[in-house]
């Protein structure tokens, strides 16, 4: 006797954990927050030529207590380090970062005294995506590498 036997018609089973990370995946809310000249291309990835909907992204939260996305987009200035880290602090778990651009990743052409040299000096970052300023598409390329990494997860790692 086959397992179909036993499962009654139309009935589909599935690892808790794998519902889990596919509804995250597909339901990933960025937190609206630009610093630099980044922020354009994010704005741009929000409008109907890139369709940024179909990710499940296309609500920009205006609080990061209702965001679990954060894309720190261009320079980070050493006076806005603190306002980064309060905002990430601030969003509920899970979380990921996205570091857009050469001067979120790290510091770009901006090698002084007054920038940040990297998100990942203030926050963790799990994707970083290049360009000065990357496209769009960069961004949506990035935005399916979070997806991936969520995808993956597993929940006892989350702790």
């Amino acid at each position: 006797m086959g397992l179909e036997s036993y499962l009654p018609e139309g009935l589909i089973t599935a690892k808790l954990e794998a519902l889990i990370n596919w509804a995250r995946s597909n339901s990933v809310y960025p937190v609206t927050f630009g610093l630099a000249c980044c922020a354009i291309e994010m704005m741009a990835a929000g409008s109907p030529r890139f369709d940024i909907a179909r990710f499940g992204s296309e609500v920009f939260r205006a609080t990061p207590r209702q965001a679990d996305l954060m894309i720190v987009s261009g320079r980070v200035s050493r006076k806005m380090a603190p306002v980064v880290r309060r905002l990430y602090d601030q969003m509920p778990e899970p979380k990921w970062v996205m570091a857009l651009g050469d001067c979120a990743s790290s510091g770009g052409m901006f090698n002084n005294y007054a920038i940040v040299q990297g998100a990942d000096r203030i926050v963790p970052v799990d994707v970083y995506v290049p360009g000065c300023p990357p496209r769009p598409e960069a961004l949506l390329y990035g935005l399916m590498k979070i997806q991936d990494k969520i995808r993956r997860e597993r929940l006892a790692d989350r702790r």
